[in-house]
C-alpha cells in the first residue's frame, strides 16, 4: 500500500476560505503563463511589426496544441482527484502512471503531424509570404520541444489533484525566470550567443517550459509517490486510459474551442491588414491579465469538484461555483476600468506603430465588457468536468463557438469592420455566460435534491 502524505482536504471546512487558499498559489501559475507570453511578445516586438505579426499567427496554433495537453491533464486531474477523494490511493497511482504514458504517446503524434503541416496550416490562417518564413522557424523548434512541455502539464495536474497548488506556482516561477533570461540572450545575441531573432524566442520558450518538466515529474514520483512502477497488464492500461479519456477527450474539445475561435478571428482580422493582426496579437496577450484570477480559480474548481463529487457533497460544489462566478464578475469590472483608461499605454509597450496600438486598445476596451461572462463559461465547464459530465461542458463550448462567438464576430466584421468584429465577439461571450450559468444551476440543483432524498 502506498504511503499517503498529508494534503489539504477539499471536502471539509469553509468553502470560500478553501477556494481562496487554494487559488492564491494558482495566481502565480496564471500570472506565470501571462508573463511568459508577454515576455516573448515584448522582445519579439522589438524586432519590428512583421516578426510580431508572425508570432501572433502562431498563438492560436500553440493554444490549439496546448489544449490537447490541457484536456488530457484535466482528464487526469478528475480521475486522480476522485480516487483520492474516495481514499483509493493505489488507484490514483495507477491512473497517474498510465496518464503519463498516454500523454507521451499523444504528444509525439502531434509533433510529427505539426512538423509536416506548418506551411499549409498557416497559409490557411491568412499568413502572407513575408511572414511565413518566420512562422516556420518558430514552429519547427516549438513542435520538437512540445512533448517535454506536455508531460510537464500532466505532472502539474496530478500535483494539483492532490490538493497542492503551491508547488505548481513555484515551478511556473522557475519557467518564467528562465524565459526572461533566455529571451533577450537568444533573440538579440548576448555574450557568446549569436542573435537568432524569432528562432531564439522559440528556443527560449522550449528550454524554459521544459525546465519545469524535470521538477514536476520528480515531485510526483518521490514526494507524492504516485507512480506505480512495475508491469501493468494491457487490459488495465486500456481501462485507465478509458477513464482518463472519458473526461479528457471532451475536455480537449472544449479547450480547443478557444484557439479555434481565435484562429478564425485572426483570419477575419487579417482581412483588414497585417498591422491589425499584430495589434490583435498584442491585445490577446494583454487580455490574459483580465482573466488571471478567473484562470486561477478554474484550475482549483476541477479538483475541488472532483474530490467533493467523490465524497458525495454536491452542495459544497454549488456553493463553490457560485462564489467563483461572483468573483469573476467583480474582477471583470476592475479590468474594465483599467483598460478604459490605460489600454493605449499598455499596448504601446510592445510596439510603436499607431495602428497596432489603436487596434489593441479597441479590442481591449470592447472585450472587457464581457470578461466576467467568459469567466462564468470557464468555471461552469470546469465544474462539469469535475462532476464527470464532460459532454455537457462540450455542448456549452460548441454552442458558444459555432452559434454565438464566431457568427456574431463575422457578422459584426461584415457590417461594421473591426469595431463590429470585436463587439460581436463580446456579445457572444455575454450570452454564453448567462446560458452556462443557468445550465449549471439546473444540473447541480438536481444533484443536491437527489442527495437529499438518498440521505
Amino acid at each position: 500500500m502506498l504511503r499517503q502524505r498529508h494534503r489539504p482536504c477539499l471536502t471539509e471546512g469553509n468553502v470560500g476560505a478553501t477556494l481562496f487558499r487554494l487559488s492564491l498559489p494558482m495566481i502565480a501559475v496564471s500570472l506565470g503563463v501571462i508573463v511568459f507570453n508577454l515576455t516573448d511578445t515584448y522582445f519579439v516586438g522589438k524586432l519590428g511589426a512583421i516578426p510580431l505579426a508572425a508570432l501572433s499567427f502562431t498563438f492560436p496554433v500553440v493554444l490549439f496544441t496546448g489544449s490537447i495537453s490541457m484536456g488530457l491533464g484535466v482528464g487526469t486531474s478528475v480521475a486522480v482527484s476522485r480516487a483520492l477523494g474516495a481514499r483509493d490511493r493505489d488507484q490514483a497511482a495507477r491512473l497517474t502512471t498510465e496518464a503519463h504514458i498516454l500523454t507521451a504517446l499523444v504528444s509525439v503524434v502531434i509533433m510529427v503531424a505539426g512538423l509536416v503541416t506548418v506551411d499549409p496550416l498557416f497559409r490557411m490562417l491568412g499568413a502572407e509570404p513575408e511572414v511565413l518564413p518566420m512562422i516556420r522557424q518558430y514552429m519547427r523548434i516549438w513542435y520538437i520541444g512540445m512533448p517535454l512541455m506536455v508531460v510537464s502539464m500532466t505532472s502539474t495536474q496530478v500535483i494539483q489533484a492532490s490538493g497542492d497548488t503551491r508547488t505548481p506556482g513555484i515551478l511556473m516561477v522557475i519557467s518564467v525566470g528562465a524565459n526572461i533570461v533566455l529571451d533577450p540572450v537568444l533573440i538579440f545575441g548576448l555574450g557568446p550567443f549569436p542573435a537568432m531573432g524569432i528562432t531564439g524566442a522559440a528556443i527560449a520558450t522550449v528550454a524554459a517550459r521544459s525546465s519545469a518538466m524535470i521538477f514536476s515529474v520528480v515531485v510526483v514520483a518521490r514526494r507524492e509517490q504516485l507512480f506505480a512502477f512495475g508491469k501493468t497488464p494491457l487490459s488495465e492500461m486500456k481501462s485507465s486510459w478509458a477513464t482518463i479519456l472519458h473526461v479528457g477527450l471532451p475536455a480537449t474539445i472544449v479547450n480547443m474551442m478557444r484557439p479555434i475561435s481565435m484562429g478564425i478571428v485572426t483570419r477575419l482580422v487579417s482581412e483588414h491588414g497585417i498591422l491589425p493582426v499584430a495589434g490583435f496579437g498584442v491585445a490577446t496577450r494583454l487580455e490574459t491579465f483580465a482573466l488571471i484570477f478567473i484562470l486561477a480559480i478554474s484550475m482549483v474548481i476541477t479538483p475541488f469538484t472532483g474530490q467533493n463529487a467523490g465524497a458525495r457533497k454536491p452542495e459544497r460544489i454549488r456553493t463553490g461555483v457560485r462564489y467563483s462566478i461572483g468573483f469573476s464578475m467583480l474582477w471583470s469590472a476592475v479590468t474594465l476600468v483599467l483598460f478604459a483608461f490605460f489600454a493605449d499605454t499598455l499596448a504601446s509597450v510592445f510596439n510603436e506603430s499607431t495602428e497596432v496600438i489603436g487596434v489593441a486598445a479597441l479590442y481591449l476596451t470592447i472585450m472587457a465588457l464581457s470578461y466576467g461572462f467568459e469567466g462564468a463559461v470557464t468555471l461552469a465547464n470546469a465544474s462539469f468536468n469535475g462532476l464527470r459530465m464532460p459532454w455537457t461542458a462540450t455542448s456549452i463550448a460548441v454552442i458558444r463557438m459555432f452559434l454565438l462567438y464566431v457568427p456574431m464576430a463575422w457578422a459584426g466584421s461584415a457590417v461594421f469592420g473591426l469595431k463590429g468584429l470585436f463587439a460581436g465577439a463580446a456579445l457572444g461571450n455575454v450570452i454564453s455566460g448567462v446560458m452556462s450559468t443557468l445550465w449549471f444551476e439546473k444540473r447541480i440543483g438536481q444533484l443536491v435534491r437527489h442527495q437529499s432524498i438518498n440521505q
